[in-house]
């Protein structure tokens, strides 16, 4: 592997940002197979940035591998469509030759954002394999171009049912009609038959995106056209004492827009000062046809702020008495899109409402606020038309808060629940929240909790929990049995299922659009305006309302919530605070658990086990969670339930280890609610606990388990019992050889200890007696058996391996029967001896052998390089020596595959601590390597065990390893055939 010349002091390509920089400069170069190799380290070391992912996809298709470079890009649009990406898309999908589906993402890019001159040629490809006539794409502009047809024809464009047909072009494209862009319906063909992307999309090759948004200095905003990103959009201001203004406009780059306009594509900026605008009326911000950009009309001058906390003055008394239900109560739910979701909705509200029987009139009154989709437009008219519903209809889009207004209009002495379109509801929702907005005077307003409600949220707040049906009518009836009656006072309803009694909407009056403009906040500045006046908002934790949540504005969401939250916290100062201070709190957070207790309970009896097992771990990844997971499918295959306990601050996380539809996590401070938690265990019928680790639980396992009074197997997979340094290295780097107390001592003094015990002695006399009181103690290997018999010796252990090794198999039979298809994106082969290693490597593991073995290669120019299937702890100072290259971290199913495509000609196992079983020596073999480790712990039991590698000295001198592992490559080939005993 060349090494890099500007490394810097992060080392080369040690960060994200030098992988892909090295990887430009390698590619620059033609050498697209190493190039790609750093590009895909760098995604590794940033797997959720889109602008990352997408360079990935850019530089597999470098090296040609298209079907790798359209699962990249796909990836990276699955957060949302944009030109480039789904031009390397098509590019892709030609390169691996899956003509069907570049023919469909090619009618896509053509129907939606025009013609690109790079896609011609890709085009003709396409058609050509798909015995197509043709292809076509229309510019924003209104330039039609084709290809495909014969030579000096042109297609046929029939606009509204009108033939057009261009007089003047060249062969190839043609200026259309103006009118083109009021027409409804474009269909192009040629001798009768559409083309390739016959049916532009006007609307969507039109488009601006875009949003404005007021700050302290004035109004600021962005916009785009999806299908032109490199043109500015045409914009005007006005307000009103000034006429149209056209803004300045700037490109802005950014990681910050990938998300809105994808991975590497500008937006046009914009902003201007409120000097510059009228002292009073709103701020228009509208495109060339009118519409106005999101977020716009911006009023300019505000009402008074009033503060809402600490201190505030109400200025109403609320009556001294709860007045009587009102007579009616109306449910009502703005309606935009989504003609699935908002049917679902409908229906559930019919199937709940028709059940109650309390004598209250219930109306479901729908605000169609101008749907584009016409079957849904037609299926709200069919349920008016059966009188299901009251239907009011908007002529143009008016946005959320005008919709509820339009309902709330003539709705005085009523009750109101306003309902998202994009909610669930099971039986007893209404009933349950009418019953907590009448049990106290001053209840303004009351809102369930839900799977996705920001703080009313269940299990866990600002946590979206998955949600259908079936789960609602569950998670009603739970909710009802474990919190019915009970409230919750909040700071503010949330919008998505919000009940406001008729007394408190007729003091506090409608819902404000003028300054909230298509939604976001309406609901919270009505809750501050209500609160000021006396009145109270309430969570009610008998209720569960499903939620899908966060789908109607797209894009600009985000912008549309800064913009609003800017004007929430301006209106009503101290708004955020009022909220934080209720996080903090965290008052649902009983009404929560009770909930989540009863769910497992009912979970538990739904699943036909016979009783549950506990299984005890600590919070990290690596080897022991590994087995935890493969302990909880054993127990789950034989019909007991897994639980996982894991630590959390003062206490512990109870998961499931369930597969499926797992419960929720459950936390309990430890010993606060220590009485709850084992009431919990012996509920679900708690049969045994298998303590896996202590790390973060300190005593707190070993008293929960005297409490329990279940019999505990202590599965040992290090040496934490007997070590405070864990894995038996110390001062020197290695392992240290047992020595005396004396020398443990030292040990511990000089380096501090890993676990929560620092007294050698102690811990040890604490883990003998844990082990004696066990009612089984497993470990993975002898080698662990005869360790830790030295300190325990009377306390006999059942070696259960961890791994099937296959003796009876060969090298390359076992290769064979754990066979997966090879990764590419690795660096290429070039001349040198390959040393393959995996997983994380720390000093532990072996990174200091390793950074000396690379230094003395690259001293010493021998034809050696290292290849880390993984991660390390320093991974810019192996990177520096130019004998390295590490991938970065994999999920545990790629790591044979990977190292399959790593290409090396032996593994190391450089570990300096004796390793108790060791996963990554089984993956190296899988893909087919012989091993080389040091003679220590169960990796040199395994190995002389199978024959599939060899041992070395621990002290082996640095420069004598390099030249064994040359030797050992060069030779093990012809080895591998070799059938061991």
């Amino acid at each position: 592997m060349p090494q890099r010349e500007t490394g810097g002091a992060a080392g080369p390509g040690a960060d994200v940002a030098g992988a892909m920089l090295h990887a430009r400069h390698l590619a620059g170069q033609g050498q697209h197979g190493l190039a790609l190799a750093w590009m895909e380290r760098a995604a590794r070391l940033a797997p959720t940035d889109r602008g990352v992912q997408y360079a990935l996809a850019s530089a597999r298709l470098g090296a040609g591998d298209g079907t790798g470079a359209a699962s990249a890009v796909e990836t990276v649009m699955a957060a949302g469509e944009f030109r480039a990406g789904l031009r390397l898309l098509v590019l892709a999908l030609c390169v691996a030759r899956a003509w069907p589906r570049a023919a469909r993402v090619l009618e896509r890019f053509f129907t939606c954002y025009g013609f690109d001159p790079g896609l011609r040629i890709p085009a003709g490809l396409v058609c050509r394999h798909m015995a197509l006539r043709g292809w076509c794409a229309l510019d924003p502009d209104g330039v039609l171009h084709w290809g495909g047809l014969p030579e000096g024809r042109a297609p046929d464009v029939i606009l509204d049912g009108q033939a057009w047909t261009p007089r003047k072009h060249d062969g190839q494209r043609a200026k259309l009609a103006r009118y083109w862009r009021q027409a409804r319906d474009i269909v192009v063909q040629y001798d009768g038959s559409p083309l390739l992307g016959a049916r532009p999309d006007r609307a969507a090759l039109l488009h601006v995106a875009g949003a404005v948004m007021p700050d302290g200095q004035g109004l600021a905003g962005w916009a785009f056209m999806p299908a032109r990103p490199d043109r500015p959009p045409a914009l005007s201001i006005s307000d009103d004492v000034h006429g149209r203004r056209s803004p300045v406009l700037s490109r802005q780059w950014g990681t910050g827009w990938d998300d809105i306009a994808g991975p590497g594509t500008p937006v046009w900026g914009f902003g201007m000062a409120w000097a510059d605008l009228a002292p009073q009326g709103m701020v228009h911000v509208a495109l060339p046809g009118g519409r106005q950009l999101t977020g716009a009309p911006l009023p300019v001058c505000l009402p008074r702020a009033r503060r809402v906390f600490p201190t505030m003055r109400r200025r109403v008394r609320i009556p001294d008495r709860i007045p009587r239900r009102a007579a009616r109560c109306r449910v009502v739910i703005p309606v935009y899109a989504d003609r699935v979701r908002t049917l679902a909705c409908l229906n559930s509200v019919f199937d709940t409402l028709d059940r109650r029987s309390d004598g209250t009139a219930t109306d479901i009154m729908v605000v169609d606020d101008a749907t584009p989709e016409p079957a849904l437009a037609l299926a709200l008219d069919d349920l008016a038309g059966a009188g299901r519903i009251s239907l009011r209809r908007h002529a143009a889009n008016m946005g959320y808060p005008a919709a509820v207004n339009t309902a709330l209009s003539d709705a005085d002495g009523m009750d109101v629940v306003l309902l998202n379109s994009d909610t669930l509801l099971a039986p007893g929702w209404l009933d349950e929240m009418l019953r907590v907005a009448y049990a106290r005077v001053d209840t303004g307003t009351v809102t369930p909790l839900s799977n996705d409600a920001s703080i009313l949220t269940w299990p866990e707040p600002e946590v979206p929990w998955p949600c259908d049906m079936e789960t609602v009518h569950r998670l009603m009836a739970a909710s009802l049995h474990a919190n019915g009656g009970q409230d919750v006072e909040i700071p503010t309803a949330h919008g998505f299922c919000m009940l406001v009694r008729h007394d408190c909407l007729r003091q506090t009056g409608l819902f404000r659009p003028e300054f909230y403009g298509r939604g976001y906040g309406e609901e919270n500045d009505f809750s501050m305006r209500a609160r000021l006046a006396g009145w109270r908002h309430r969570a009610a934790a008998g209720v569960f309302v499903g939620h899908v949540g966060g789908v109607s504005f797209g894009a600009q969401r985000r912008a549309l919530q800064q913009r609003n939250l800017w004007m929430l916290n301006r209106l009503f100062p101290g708004y955020d605070a009022l909220v934080q201070a209720h996080i903090a709190a965290d008052p649902l957070a009983l009404a929560r658990q009770r909930l989540s207790l009863l769910v497992w309970r009912r979970a538990m009896r739904r699943s036909g086990h016979e009783g549950a097992v506990l299984l005890v771990t600590h919070d990290a990844m690596g080897g022991v969670a590994r087995v935890v997971a493969h302990r909880a499918r054993q127990w789950g295959q034989a019909g007991c339930r897994p639980l996982v306990l894991e630590p959390a601050g003062d206490g512990f996380t109870l998961r499931d280890g369930a597969p499926g539809d797992p419960c929720p996590a459950l936390h309990f401070a430890w010993p606060a609610q220590g009485e709850a938690l084992v009431a919990l265990l012996r509920a679900l019928g708690l049969r045994l606990v298998e303590v896996h680790h202590h790390l973060g639980h300190g005593a707190r396992v070993r008293e929960l388990c005297a409490r329990l009074d279940v019999p505990y197997d202590r599965h040992v997979h290090d040496y934490a019992g007997i070590c405070p340094r864990i894995t038996l290295v110390g001062p020197a780097g290695r392992y240290c050889g047992e020595p005396d107390v004396a020398g443990c001592r030292a040990c511990v003094g000089a380096l501090g200890s890993l676990v929560d015990e620092t007294d050698v002695d102690r811990l040890r006399r604490i883990t003998a007696r844990e082990l004696a009181g066990a009612r089984r103690v497993v470990v993975p290997s002898a080698d662990v058996a005869r360790r830790l018999a030295r300190y325990i010796p009377d306390v006999p252990c059942e070696i259960s391996v961890l791994e099937d090794d296959r003796p009876a198999l060969s090298l390359r039979q076992f290769a064979v029967a754990c066979a997966d298809r090879p990764a590419t994106g690795l660096p290429p082969r070039n001349g040198r001896c390959r040393v393959v290693v995996a997983g994380g490597i720390g000093p532990d593991k072996g990174h200091g052998i390793m950074l000396v073995a690379a230094r003395d290669a690259r001293a010493r120019d021998l034809p050696l390089e290292f290849i880390v299937v993984g991660h390390t702890s320093d991974d810019a100072a192996l990177l520096e020596t130019g004998r390295v290259f590490i991938t970065g971290r994999y999920e545990g199913e790629e790591a044979v595959s990977l190292l399959r495509g790593a290409a090396g000609d032996v593994g190391f196992v450089p570990s300096v601590c004796p390793e108790t079983w060791c996963f990554t020596l089984t993956r190296l073999w899988q893909a087919g390597l012989r091993c080389v480790a040091f003679d220590l712990g169960a990796v040199a039991a395994r190995i002389r065990a199978t024959g599939r590698g060899t041992c070395l000295p621990l002290g082996l001198p640095v420069h004598q390893l390099n030249t064994f592992l040359l030797s050992y490559a060069r030779a093990g080939h012809s080895a591998t055939d070799r059938v061991h005993p």
